[in-house]
């Protein structure tokens, strides 16, 4: 597991799946939708971006979005669909690791961190990018965040947890991913060990979400 959970072991694997990978997600999620509905602000973050379907809405409440992944070729599809969707004047992409985000302090004002963290190798790291998150939002910026939970249907299990699942290509070929699955009090002790202020957390189609912000 230590290569497959490792940060280049991340970036590889979803090299290897992104164009399958584009293909399975093709719509945002309501959860996401439902957060980034009356919000405004000049720069919006996608951290873990993936094929940006969350760019085009998000784009839409805000100015400009910048979409963060690690991976170059999951990347490359975001692009595709922004040329797609016809948003690639307020869309731009970043390569870069989400404990680690080249931009500002207090630069943006609306970001997502969906199904992101969850695929980081410890918790150390984890919440490095939870600080990073904090760190770039402005004062009066909020963020959502989701993390797979252990109340998934697909999940036997009442404590958080290290696996590996695989994805499987049209070929039949598989490739092994890495989570850290959460449970819910877990989740929100991290938030709560982090420097953001966490406005409320709730579990929805087996993820935990939360919703955060600022301190002060």
């Amino acid at each position: 597991m230590d290569r497959v959970r490792s940060r280049r072991g991340v970036r590889e694997t979803y090299d290897r799946i992104a164009t399958h990978f584009a293909r399975t997600r093709a719509y945002a999620w309501d959860d996401v939708t439902d957060f980034i509905e009356g919000i405004e602000g000049h720069l919006g973050l996608d951290v873990g971006c993936g094929n940006g379907r969350h760019a085009g809405p998000l784009a839409e409440r805000t100015d400009r979005v910048l979409g963060v992944d690690v991976s170059r070729e999951v990347l490359n599809e975001a692009r595709r669909r922004a040329i797609e969707g016809d948003y690639t004047d307020s869309f731009s992409l970043l390569q870069a690791d989400a404990a680690d985000l080249p931009l500002g302090a207090d630069s943006i004002d609306v970001a997502l961190s969906i199904a992101t963290i969850h695929h980081l190798p410890d918790r150390d790291t984890r919440i490095e990018s939870l600080d990073e998150l904090a760190r770039v939002l402005a004062p009066g910026g909020r963020a959502l965040l989701s993390v797979w939970s252990v109340t998934h249907d697909r999940f036997d299990r009442s404590e958080g947890f290290d696996t590996v699942i695989d994805w499987t290509l049209p070929d039949d070929e598989t490739v092994p991913r890495y989570y850290h699955i959460y449970d819910p009090t877990e989740f929100g002790r991290d938030l709560a060990e982090s420097a953001l202020a966490v406005d409320r957390t709730y579990t929805s189609h087996g993820n935990c979400f939360g919703e955060v912000s600022v301190p002060g």
